[in-house]
């Protein structure tokens, strides 16, 4: 059976209200598991790349300290002077993205 974007919309909210799993609700709703599956990662939203980091003035020589990272041609430089909470939420995007 085809369904409407609509249709797939409303599916997606009345699933994501329930708190049940993808496949426990498309068995109880009489949709297939494998196709309402695909619907969950197709509306996903994609991966965020940028993280917002606090500003703060430093001392010369402590603001100019980083963290450097190496992947193929791509150099990620990343500032010693994040929180502990800023730092994971930039290691948690690049795992999303490399």
């Amino acid at each position: 059976m085809q369904y409407s974007e609509e249709e797939k919309t409303m599916w997606l909210e009345d699933w994501r209200q329930s708190g049940k799993s993808a496949w426990a609700y498309a068995k109880e709703n009489g949709l297939n598991p494998q196709t309402f599956g695909k619907w969950t990662k197709a509306k996903e939203e994609p991966p965020h790349s940028f993280v917002e980091l606090s500003t703060q003035v430093l001392p010369a020589p402590q603001y100019n300290r980083e963290i450097l990272i190496e992947k193929g041609d791509v150099k990620i430089h990343i500032p010693v002077f994040l929180s502990s909470v800023e730092l994971r939420a930039v290691l948690e995007s690049l795992g999303r993205v490399l």
